[in-house]
């Protein structure tokens, strides 16, 4: 069963039992993903999922961050239920280590030296981790080892 099926079976559980919170958010993940789906005129695979639940993952922490400088603790409450509902779509992540090991190999592997070449090097590193890792502690991974 492919994910975005996945999604679907789960929006349907959440219909029946009436769970209203996770229904919302699992509807505005389907709606992402048909509108990737009619924008780029694509049948989304897997890999492609991953990335609109990361995407929205990010934009739910920004808000986060946002409501709870502002004291708005309710919304802030809301944004973090929706970042577990989406986070159980994510393949399991990668620890630190782990992908500073990843970084290394590629950067090895690519003869890269110094900051120059941090594009060329995040290039390989995102298709290789999508989905497996926070691309912001990835980039910080990188950096390290262009450094070092």
């Amino acid at each position: 069963m492919s994910l975005k099926d996945q999604i679907t079976e789960d929006m349907k559980t959440a219909m029946r039992a009436r769970d209203s919170e996770r229904l919302g958010t699992i509807r505005l993940l389907l709606a992402a993903i048909k509108q990737k789906e009619v924008d780029e005129r694509v049948v989304v695979d897997d890999v492609a999922v991953i990335a609109i639940v990361d995407k929205l993952i990010k934009q739910r922490k920004d808000s986060i961050a946002a409501y709870t400088q502002a004291n708005r603790m309710d919304l802030a409450d809301k944004e973090a239920f929706e970042t577990t509902v989406l986070q159980a779509y994510l393949p399991a992540r990668l620890s630190a280590d782990e992908v500073a090991v990843q970084v290394r190999a590629i950067v090895a592997e690519l003869g890269a030296k110094g900051p120059g070449d941090m594009g060329k090097v995040m290039g390989v590193v995102k298709t290789r981790l999508a989905g497996k890792a926070d691309m912001g502690q990835v980039s910080a991974a990188v950096k390290a080892a262009l450094a070092g």
